[in-house]
């Protein structure tokens, strides 16, 4: 490791220099694809550059074990965004030609399906579940109080949660 000093944080490009080359490796390995764990270990370093505080590493294998961390949490990005992508596309297949939608509509619908997940994966269970509840299924509060087994006071709140995730993100405050 080019710096080793524990009071001073190593550069970032010291640490692409001495961990590029392994992070990509490993990123191929568990990504099965050169072109995809080429773009993560660039974007693994992207996101250390745009920390506000910059790490502190005592080793070679603390350095490591962070950018795994941080590459590890990109490829998992990377497939929930597949995963949406395959199952927007298979909902796309079984509708007629005409429904169709352009390739532009189509990547606003995925990063909108994308920005709901992150919002849903903020609440808690109940709570996404109550507003998927209500918003896709159209389900009445009483019938999610009954599923949840919570009063219909929790369920408008946490609908009200929901909501204020989606108006944080409209807002772009919570992103």
């Amino acid at each position: 490791m080019s710096v080793s000093n524990s009071l001073t944080p190593p550069s970032v490009e010291a640490l692409y220099c001495d961990h590029h080359r392994w992070l990509r490796s490993w990123l191929s390995h568990r990504l099965g694809n050169a072109a995809d764990a080429a773009d993560l270990a660039h974007d693994t370093f992207l996101r250390l550059l745009s920390k506000t505080v910059f790490p502190r590493f005592g080793s070679e294998g603390e350095a490591r074990a962070y950018l795994r961390t941080v590459g590890h949490a990109l490829c998992v990005d990377l497939w929930r965004r597949r995963e949406v992508e395959r199952a927007w596309l298979d909902a796309l297949a079984a509708q007629p030609e005409p429904v169709a939608p352009s390739e532009e509509h189509q990547a606003i619908i995925i990063e909108t399906l994308l920005g709901v997940g992150r919002m849903l994966a903020r609440l808690s269970q109940k709570a996404a579940a109550a507003f998927v509840m209500a918003q896709v299924d159209g389900t009445p509060y009483r019938d999610i109080a009954a599923s949840l087994g919570v009063s219909e006071r929790m369920v408008k709140k946490y609908i009200a949660q929901a909501m204020l995730q989606c108006a944080l993100i409209e807002a772009g405050l919570n992103a």
